[in-house]
């Protein structure tokens, strides 16, 4: 879903890059005689009314490039954005905040070499010998979070154990 986003956000970019080179057109055509009237322009000489449109155009293109410009570095925040929610767990990216899932399928305790697959995609292994003895659950909430030197720590919903992980996938 998010690859859709950047694409869609990349042919925007693309196609307000187009209508940036182009111009706007000239302020008789793009109001009606009457508003022309209205606003007084039919006063102005052609000289003033070229000035007028050459400013006009040129302010047109300003905000265009602006807009694009702001288009583009949306797209590079949210495309880093899910750069770093994919990869969290392989690298630490200076977010403290957990990863919260549920684990897909039966948790029967925690253990050394256990692999636990979450709903959000990711599978982590425990590296250590913690133990959870005598416990069943399906489909238990967990929240991993960093902790020094690049080490994870899952921690299941309703207990205070806690056990170091990597992630694998």
């Amino acid at each position: 879903m998010r690859m859709l986003h950047c694409i869609l956000s990349a042919v925007l970019l693309a196609f307000s890059a187009a209508v940036a080179a182009q111009e706007a057109p000239p302020i008789e055509q793009a109001m009606t005689p009457e508003e022309f009237r209205a606003a007084g322009l039919h006063k102005l000489t052609a000289e003033e009314l070229a000035r007028l449109n050459t400013w006009l155009n040129r302010r047109v293109q300003q905000e265009t490039t602006a807009a694009v410009a702001a288009a583009a570095e949306q797209a590079r925040e949210e495309g880093r954005r899910e750069a770093v929610e994919k990869n969290r767990g392989f690298f630490h990216f200076g977010s403290d905040e957990p990863i919260v899932a549920s684990i897909v399928g039966e948790f029967t305790g925690f253990g050394s070499g256990k692999r636990y697959r979450l709903d959000n995609g990711q599978v982590w292994e425990q590296v250590d010998n913690t133990t959870l003895p005598g416990v069943r659950r399906t489909s238990p909430r967990v929240r991993i979070r960093p902790g020094v030197l690049g080490v994870w720590w899952m921690k299941i919903e309703g207990y205070n154990t806690q056990a170091k992980v990597r992630r694998i996938e």
